[in-house]
């Protein structure tokens, strides 16, 4: 390894510590959360966890709000859409489901943020970005926190807890305590 090399690979491991350790395994207690102790980190980690997305829309669906996580992962795959043609439709699709004034499932954005009909001849990817962003934003500081007081969170992390540690488990390690503390 030259300087140049060894020195970069010493910067990345010194600013990013907790992505790999000395040997460049993953290490961080980022990687050691799973489910909803990952989901309660951040809406950003439920969002990127499927199955924290099914617990959040069921949740959303009791207060009559999963419009909102739905338009926000449309706007994630339409992020991903190539080609003009896929990109006009999906973008049609999104505003006629989510933002025109006759939507199935009218998300509640600034007014003055509602796109009109005619951008949707010239989509590009980021389009919707103002939108999802005060969406992500209503979500984070509205219906996220009262998510993880909800009897879903909270019923799916103590049934989280129990397959980890199993009651026959728990009696072996108080057994175990007991004799070798005595």
């Amino acid at each position: 390894l030259s300087f140049s090399k060894e020195y970069a690979v010493f910067s990345f491991y010194f600013v990013f510590p907790e992505i790999n350790d000395s040997e460049g395994h993953p290490s961080s207690s980022h990687q050691a959360l799973k489910g909803t102790s990952k989901w309660a980190t951040s809406l950003e980690n439920l969002l990127e966890d499927p199955e924290g997305v099914k617990r959040f829309r069921e949740f959303l669906k009791k207060e009559f709000s999963e419009e909102n996580v739905l338009f926000w992962l449309a706007c994630e795959e339409f992020k991903k859409t190539q080609g003009k043609k896929q990109m006009q439709e999906k973008a049609k699709e999104i505003y006629m489901t989510f933002l025109s004034s006759k939507a199935s499932s009218q998300v509640n954005v600034e007014g003055q943020s509602r796109l009109s009909e005619t951008i949707l001849e010239t989509p590009h990817p980021l389009m919707f970005q103002k939108l999802q962003d005060q969406i992500f934003n209503l979500m984070k500081y509205d219906s996220y926190s009262r998510f993880l007081k909800s009897d879903i969170f909270l019923n799916h992390k103590k049934s989280e807890e129990q397959e980890e540690n199993p009651p026959e488990a728990q009696t072996a390690a108080k057994r175990a305590s007991r004799i070798y503390n005595t």
